[in-house]
């Protein structure tokens, strides 16, 4: 009896270990595949400190900005930073210290109020009294840039270059052409232009280097445009 027990015991383990043999392999189980989710597009970078109000307004080709923050609605000071848009990332390219009108700023220039206007304007034209520097945008060269001899003497060089700010004027023309669209109470020849080192008549002033440098580079392949206005504005 005990040696039939004993048989049955090992033709069981033997009939196992044969099941065992016959049976395929399996590893462990693999875990489940993470469902796959598409990554999130990159939003284009902002222009730093320019809120969504001016931001609308810059044209979608624009690939250059120059942006003047201004110290204070009612101060002179301001500061000039070029952005370059790199893919949809806009970088800081270079900035200097820079002046306005003397009177601050205003979202409704009005003629000989001595404060710049507020907004988005485009760049196109340039010119001067001196000679092109290496300017990509149009250049008109003309004595008749000449500041008045009257002016005080730290003046006399004010437009030895000069990018005209499309407010109020005609664009492809040069910066002194007279012609108001919007008419003459509105004013008009606002520009960038030398600086004299201290608040402006409404223009944006900056030194000599930074002028031939923005006209060397700004370029209107690329579309340039002035953002304008004191911080607290532009921000919004």
């Amino acid at each position: 009896m005990a040696s039939d027990v004993r048989r049955a015991v090992a033709c069981g383990i033997l009939l196992a270990a044969l099941a065992a043999c016959a049976s395929p392999r399996t590893g462990p189980a693999k875990p489940a595949a993470r469902p796959t989710t598409a990554a999130p597009a990159t939003a284009p970078t902002g222009v730093p400190d320019i809120g969504d109000r001016f931001r609308h307004r810059i044209p979608d080709d624009s690939r250059q900005i120059v942006a003047v923050y201004g110290d204070g609605r009612n101060s002179p000071d301001s500061t000039v930073v070029l952005h370059t848009k790199h893919g949809s990332a806009w970088e800081r390219t270079r900035s200097w210290p820079a002046h306005n009108g003397k009177k601050g700023w205003t979202t409704d220039h009005r003629e000989g109020d001595k404060r710049s206007p507020v907004g988005v304007f485009t760049l196109t034209d340039a010119g001067g009294v001196l000679a092109d520097p290496g300017s990509r945008l149009p250049y008109t060269r003309s004595a008749a840039f000449a500041a008045p001899r009257w002016w005080a003497e730290s003046h006399w060089h004010d437009f030895d270059y000069v990018i005209a700010i499309d407010y109020n004027r005609v664009r492809g023309t040069p910066p002194n052409d007279p012609t108001r669209p919007g008419g003459d109470a509105k004013g008009g020849g606002i520009w960038l232009h030398m600086d004299h080192g201290s608040g402006t008549s409404a223009c944006v002033s900056l030194s000599g280097s930074a002028m031939r440098y923005l006209l060397r580079t700004l370029d209107p392949d690329q579309h340039p445009v002035v953002v304008m206005g004191d911080r607290a504005d532009l921000a919004s």
